[in-house]
């Protein structure tokens, strides 16, 4: 049997030995929220909000219709929060007014749990967020390895760029999560593109249509993508809108909501000295390259695509940014360019650690480095390719 641990599973288990504060797990539809909580937690009740009875009986906000619905639970699980017209007024009631009870709560959207929540439950809770599959969760759970580690992580911050020593072809098990993505389903499914396309056009936007918080489902699928054929790239608000025929303020408001759902991520510049570097612009960068595939509906093998060194990019990227949190590392994560041009992939920057890596699919020369080490003689540089990441 393939083996299914998570890196957060530690973390999540460990929660209620340590903290009596809610256990919020937040992250994208499909990345493996329920099945981990249930694995982790199987004697919790367990709530599902897409329940119409569920839903209504939990918008009531009244403790005695509560203690009806889950009268003997000491661990109860209410997975979709976010759902809920008052998540935070909920998840509030339970936690101070049933306090046998260890509250865990879902969402796979964080604005309405972050708009809603964050403020009625102050100090109420401890936000973690689970991902889709890290590339070691992939190769663990294929077979391809025995155990969880974070080698690429440690590659990015180790001053070495040694390829390392695998009894796989790590070549061909880059193949299926740069075209096809990291979703769980997908271990046991893989090539299944009818499941992307589904996620892409259906399930992604669930949430944001079940919200109501787009006027217009087209232009802002239009926009993801847009966005979608530009990964790595900064971003030029003023153009989006003119391709969309939409104004500058729905853009943002749009591309706002598709990071709040998780399906994007902006990366911002890292700058100390604002005469040599360039302005705030960030780039564009999908939590999967498997869903980004769907949406411009290309799953054309690496050879054979012009953008095979963007989706590394972009694997690499979210490589570093699971990793980061996943160890709760705490540094920041950014890129660098200054006004002459002059580029670094990724910058890694906690406290006095300042870390520029290079992200190369081939053996490309990567100028930006030397750029980087002329403004910060302290910081360590290497370049990532495919052969050497892991």
């Amino acid at each position: 049997m393939a083996n299914l641990t998570r890196h957060l599973e530690t973390r999540l288990r460990e929660h209620f030995t340590k903290y009596k504060e809610i256990l919020m797990l937040l992250g994208p539809r499909q990345s493996g929220k329920t099945t981990l909580l249930k694995r982790l937690f199987p004697e919790a009740a367990y709530l599902l909000v897409d329940n119409e009875p569920v839903k209504k009986a939990l918008e009531s906000y009244d403790i005695l219709t509560y203690k009806q619905l889950f009268p003997a639970a000491s661990r109860l699980i209410i997975d979709e929060i976010h759902l809920l017209s008052n998540p935070g007024r909920a998840a509030k009631i339970i936690y101070d007014q049933m306090p046998q009870i260890n509250l865990i709560i879902t969402g796979s959207s964080s604005l309405n749990i972050k708009n809603k929540t964050a403020e009625s439950l102050a100090g109420r809770f401890i936000e973690y967020r689970l991902m889709p599959l890290t590339f070691s969760e992939y190769l663990t759970q294929t077979g391809l390895e025995n155990s969880l580690n974070f080698q690429l992580f440690e590659q990015l911050l180790e001053k070495s760029s040694k390829a390392g020593v695998h009894m796989f072809d790590l070549h061909q098990a880059l193949q299926n999560p740069l075209l096809y993505g990291l979703y769980p389903r997908l271990v046991g499914q893989p090539m299944n593109t009818e499941y992307l396309t589904n996620l892409a056009n259906t399930l992604a936007f669930k949430d944001i249509d079940e919200l109501s918080l787009i006027e217009k489902r087209k232009d802002a699928f239009n926009l993801l993508k847009l966005l979608a054929f530009q990964i790595g790239k900064l971003i030029n608000y003023s153009e989006l809108a003119a391709k969309l025929g939409i104004s500058q303020e729905t853009v943002k408001r749009y591309l706002e909501i598709f990071e709040q759902s998780f399906i994007v991520y902006r990366l911002y510049p890292y700058f100390q000295n604002k005469r040599h570097e360039i302005s705030k612009s960030p780039k564009i960068y999908f939590y999967d390259t498997g869903l980004r595939n769907a949406i411009i509906n290309d799953f054309s093998l690496l050879d054979l695509r012009p953008d095979a060194g963007e989706l590394f990019e972009n694997f690499l990227m979210n490589e570093a940014l699971k990793s980061n949190l996943y160890l709760n590392s705490g540094y920041s994560i950014n890129y660098w360019r200054t006004k002459q041009g002059s580029e670094v992939d990724l910058v890694l920057s906690k406290t006095n650690n300042l870390f520029g890596v290079e992200i190369k699919l081939g053996k490309q020369r990567a100028s930006g480095l030397t750029a980087l080490t002329n403004h910060y003689p302290k910081a360590q540089t290497k370049i990532i390719t495919s052969e050497n990441f892991y």
